[in-house]
């Protein structure tokens, strides 16, 4: 990735030189569809009109392209071989009003980044979409890019007959071609085919531009509003997938979830829905979750559910849906000035997701998925090295791809959540209100919106900003509790800890909410609750003082802040013998992530956590906080517990597993839970032997149904145990010789336990750039099998050996998933962690970011042999 970087001070020097009016992009996609070298690239035209505020002075476009053919500034000829460098355009001598036109053959991509080209295996279609967060724009088209500086845009594409295409804006005619006139004709005047013409934007940014063609199945629908003042809203609604998607294609639900969000943003933001039109595009080997590009969503295909799934996919394709519509007016309308501010869109995103999914759609429980699962994700972030303010230091580009962390979001939305209860919803949203339209189609930074809501709320927020968006690490709350003679609480404190790295104390707003045993059912129930803010190292629960002892004290019911929680022994000792008895969905989530947390830290052995999963589990009635104890429980074995004992507990997983599979309502999502958490920690003889027999029919487990997807999950631990070869692979992926069945047949194949299967997936992925994104993905996945750790021994000192090569070679989306997806973490030893350190001392120039993601790394193996240390002392004990 060398040129390829962007720094704060060059963006903003730049920014304080220029004013962009608008750009004029023409796309050339046609050879698209050819084979071979031809389809290696394709022509961008670009015209950019552009304000210098200093007439003489020097500046750079910013491009990514094998070739650039022509450069002209103010009619001025520049030659590209001296202009363009591989990734800048040098501009000298600006006037004070300019026109640059640049020509360029760019490349399509294979690694998700710039325009992706994919290839149908199933019809050999041909399908485009563009993804650019944070500065891949300039792999499609010359550009300044950094998002403060903003531009209408007017999209122009060539097409193959019969494709869709889709921009921004709304395509406002097709013409089948053009002659002279048009910037991409050829030599002699030729017919270039269908040209689709799109709107003119209103000032956005380059990283959220977006384009998306091929053959895709779209299906329409329009959104109606009328407002309080009469004013009628239209908004013209798309979905769309591959061809050989759409016979799984629920888009009617896709419109119910865009309705609802629509509705709910417009009763609470003040502000229409700003951007025209509104297509949802589901595109393949897509690298994130989704992304907010304006009129133009585009989300990963994986949200079409080609099989049975629960409720809990559809409730997070839901939540995606309206985090992604809520960067209409968090990130899109008004922007970031530069990455530092990425929480400005994505923590306001975040939350309001969130909240417009339990308020506005059928996942009232939404907040009790955001309680588990998306803060474990913050938690964990927040603890690493690599820590950081949720306002933070960014200083290039690189900085900035690897700052779309649990920190950014999920930490960003759970203090947004707090300071809702502290300044009051009314005032918060009246500040969001006044954001917006003080701001709209500009950019900003954190003292725009805190003076917004200091305006609202009448609350002075420097010291509450100052605490938590301005410093890194999490607290730790516990119960402090004595009890007279009566059994009544004498006094009740918080005690609020920090470590000592990160040593900032900070004000909670949290309830203590006390819960006992009843005695008819045995039913854990809240009879008391306070709620009260907490600041220092100890803070007194005065209102609870004479309450009855309670068999467990919750600090932070009802989620209100963001902390790690702790218990005194008396709840801890109820939480492992009744965890399963707590009536509230919301506080029974809230203890598991307590006890995960307990576990990661080395402070509850990882058996013992495995003991309460497999005794209370089974109980659990929120299907995705069920996922969450699967995945948990898998990491807990395979990286928490001690070397000893994984044999025993992956037995006690998988017989636990099978027992409540079995037990499990006939067809439920929790019997198809069970099911795949079955095959994800099957460890015998009998446990593979049922597994086949669920593939060919000679078992039966009543109302399973096994279809495709699950055909695969049963598939791969059958490879991975050498049960299944390559031929039987091979066979399954004749029975589904589609895209998502190409994916889980390299995965599969990856997972077999041969040296000569490891060394041929390394080669693909370390020293070969041939395969695509999402197949570098799969195989990474197939390759490290928690069984295998002999196996892939060899791999550890590889791995250091390639990191330079790695990040140097290759995009870095790709670097990131090497890097990340490769670190020998199975190798659970001081031997692993000491090449970790010898390669970060070794290497104190390699690119922060290549650094940091080592550092990450290192970190979670360190705190894996801490975990299993903790583990080891309980020796014997089931």
């Amino acid at each position: 990735m060398p040129g390829e970087n962007l720094s704060r001070d060059e963006a903003r020097e730049r920014a304080r030189l220029l004013a962009v009016d608008g750009y004029e992009v023409a796309l050339d996609l046609r050879s698209a569809v050819a084979e071979g070298e031809a389809a290696r690239t394709f022509r961008s035209v670009t015209t950019i009109r552009f304000r210098s505020s200093r007439p003489g002075a020097d500046t750079f476009a910013d491009l990514i392209a094998p070739e650039v053919t022509r450069v002209t500034l103010n009619g001025r000829e520049l030659d590209p071989a001296t202009v363009f460098d591989g990734a800048r355009i040098a501009l000298p001598d600006l006037a004070a009003e300019n026109v640059l036109v640049v020509d360029a053959q760019c490349a399509y991509s294979r690694t998700g980044e710039g325009l992706h080209r994919f290839v149908d295996p199933e019809d050999g279609e041909v399908y485009l979409y563009t993804q650019y967060e944070p500065a891949d724009a300039r792999r499609v088209f010359a550009n300044f890019e950094q998002p403060d500086l903003k531009a209408p845009f007017t999209f122009e594409v060539t097409a193959p007959e019969g494709w869709v295409v889709l921009s921004n804006g709304a395509e406002e005619g097709e013409t089948e071609g053009a002659r002279e006139a048009h910037p991409l004709k050829g030599g002699g005047g030729r017919r270039v085919g269908p040209v689709h013409r799109f709107a003119t934007t209103k000032p956005i940014s380059t990283y959220i531009t977006a384009v998306v063609a091929g053959p895709y199945h779209y299906v329409s629908d329009t959104y109606r509003r009328t407002f309080e003042d009469g004013t009628e809203l239209e908004v013209p609604l798309g979905a769309l997938c591959r061809k050989g998607l759409a016979r799984h294609f629920d888009a009617d639900d896709v419109f119910t979830v865009t309705k609802q969000g629509l509705d709910f943003f417009h009763d609470h933001f003040d502000y229409p829905y700003p951007f025209g039109k509104y297509d949802q595009a589901f595109v393949p080997e897509y690298n994130i979750g989704a992304m907010e590009n304006p009129g133009c969503v585009t989300f990963r295909e994986e949200f079409i559910f080609r099989g049975k799934v629960t409720q809990a996919s559809y409730e997070r394709r839901a939540n995606v849906i309206l985090h992604e519509m809520a960067h209409m007016w968090f990130g899109d309308l008004v922007t970031m000035e530069w990455w530092d501010d990425l929480w400005l869109k994505e923590s306001f995103a975040d939350f309001m997701g969130a909240l417009s999914l339990a308020e506005a759609t059928r996942f009232k429980d939404g907040w009790i998925t955001f309680a588990n699962g998306r803060k474990a994700w913050a938690y964990r972030a927040d603890q690493l090295p690599s820590t950081h303010p949720i306002t933070a230091d960014i200083r290039d580009l690189e900085d900035a791809k690897l700052n779309f962390d649990g920190i950014t979001y999920a930490k960003g939305a759970s203090v947004l959540k707090q300071l809702v209860a502290y300044v009051g919803r009314d005032a918060f949203l009246d500040g969001a209100r006044r954001y917006f339209k003080r701001h709209a189609y500009g950019n900003t930074t954190l003292a725009d919106l805190l003076t917004a809501l200091e305006e609202t709320s009448g609350r002075d927020l420097a010291a509450w900003s100052r605490s938590w968006l301005q410093t890194a690490g999490v607290n730790a709350l516990t119960p402090q509790v004595t009890y007279d003679a009566q059994d009544r609480i004498t006094e009740l404190s918080v005690l609020q800890e920090a470590s000592p790295a990160r040593p900032e104390l900070r004000p909670h707003r949290v309830a203590v909410g006390l819960y006992r045993r009843g005695d008819a059912d045995g039913a854990l129930v809240r009879y008391a609750r306070a709620e009260l803010d907490v600041s220092g190292q100890r803070t007194a629960v005065e209102e609870l003082a004479g309450a009855e002892r309670p068999d467990l004290i919750l600090v932070n019911d009802e989620d209100l802040t963001y902390c790690k929680v702790r218990f005194d022994e008396r709840s801890l000792e109820t939480l492992r013998g009744h965890l399963g008895e707590i009536t509230d969905p919301m506080a029974r989530a809230l203890c598991w992530s307590a006890l995960w947390g307990l576990t990661r830290d080395g402070l509850m052995p990882a058996r013992d956590y495995l003991g309460i999963v497999l005794r209370f589990a089974g109980r659990e009635s929120d299907i995705g906080v069920l996922q969450t104890l699967h995945a948990q429980a898998r990491t807990a074995l395979h990286h928490y517990a001690a070397p000893e004992w994984r044999e025993t507990g992956a037995q006690q997983l998988a017989q636990g597993a099978l027992r409540e599979l079995r037990l499990a309502e006939p067809g439920s999502g929790h019997q198809l839970t069970w099911a795949r958490f079955f095959a994800s920690v099957a460890s015998t003889e009998a446990d593979f032997q049922l597994l086949n027999g669920l593939l060919d029919g000679t078992a039966k487990i009543d109302g399973l149904v096994v279809d495709q997807e699950l055909r695969w999950a049963f598939l791969e631990p059958l490879a991975a145990n050498g049960i299944a070869d390559e031929r039987r692979i091979d066979a399954e992926l004749a029975r589904d010789d589609t895209a998502s069945g190409k994916r889980h047949h390299v995965r599969c194949l990856a997972a077999r336990p041969s040296a000569e299967v490891k060394a041929r997936a390394w080669a693909d992925v370390v020293e070969s750039d041939a395969l695509s994104n999402a197949l570098v993905e799969a195989t990474i996945s197939g390759f490290d099998q928690p069984g295998q750790r002999d196996l892939l021994a060899p791999y550890a000192p590889k791995y250091f050996d390639a990191l330079r090569t790695v990040w140097q070679d290759r995009s870095i989306e790709i670097g990131m998933a090497v890097v990340r997806g490769l670190f020998p973490a199975l190798q659970s030893s001081p031997d692993t962690l000491d090449a970790a350190d010898a390669w970060l001392i070794g290497h104190p120039d390699a690119p922060p970011a290549l650094r940091r993601l080592v550092s990450e790394s290192r970190d979670d193996l360190a705190r894996a042999l801490r975990a299993q240390g903790c583990d080891a002392k309980v020796g014997g004990r089931p």
